[in-house]
């Protein structure tokens, strides 16, 4: 069952975005429902709540980047979350961001690489494990469901500077990780609520240095 226009006009009304580019992520719609079958792209349970559970989770960290921002990383991107949304929005809106997806399952790989060509849009993409990569120097990083908090800011601490922010989903196990990786690291955080899992929060950090 594809999406019906209350999604995608959902959607639209909360984060404002063009007619080009709901139709980009309406062909993202469609391949993922291809793709799903053969390589188990997003869980069968959220299939029908792509616009939501997927679509809009990933575009709601858009509004946090720093305006300077003109790289962004995203780590583990699976099916292109939150990445290849972002580089959707960033192609309308920001076009000069250099958006690059980080995945090493070559399957899901693939599907990046068909997804961003048929939705004529521009990403860099390495199928190659986050740890394995040559630092990046990324202006923003982000992950979602992805590993644990002291994992993450380890691939930050890699593939970022002494400026970038990160912006990773959390859920309800925020405060326990936030706790645990305070004892090896100093950082800012601020807590943000999710606008689709009342248990998620968005974690934006910045000045992060292990100690």
């Amino acid at each position: 069952m594809m999406a019906n226009d209350q999604d995608s006009e959902r959607f639209q009304s909360v984060l404002n975005v063009s007619r080009e580019t709901i139709e980009r992520l309406k062909i993202y719609e469609t391949l993922l429902r291809k793709w799903n079958p053969a390589i188990n792209l997003v869980g069968r349970n959220t299939i029908n709540e792509i616009w939501t559970r997927h679509f809009l989770d990933s575009a709601q960290i858009w509004a946090l980047r720093p305006a300077s921002a003109k790289t962004w990383l995203d780590l583990g991107s699976g099916a292109g979350f939150p990445g290849l949304v972002i580089a959707l929005l960033a192609a309308d809106e920001v076009p000069d961001l250099q958006v690059t997806l980080v995945e090493s399952d070559a399957r899901k790989g693939a599907f990046l690489q068909n997804a961003s060509r048929e939705m004529g849009i521009s990403v860099e993409l390495f199928t190659e494990r986050v740890e394995n990569l040559e630092p990046q120097q990324a202006d923003v990083i982000s992950a979602r469901a992805l590993a644990p908090l002291s994992k993450l800011l380890g691939f930050a601490e890699r593939h970022g500077t002494e400026n970038t922010i990160c912006l990773f989903s959390k859920g309800r196990s925020y405060e326990s990780e936030l706790t645990e990786v305070r004892k090896c690291w100093t950082f800012e955080t601020q807590i943000l609520p999710s606008m689709t899992d009342s248990d998620g929060k968005i974690l934006k950090i910045g000045e992060f240095l292990r100690v």
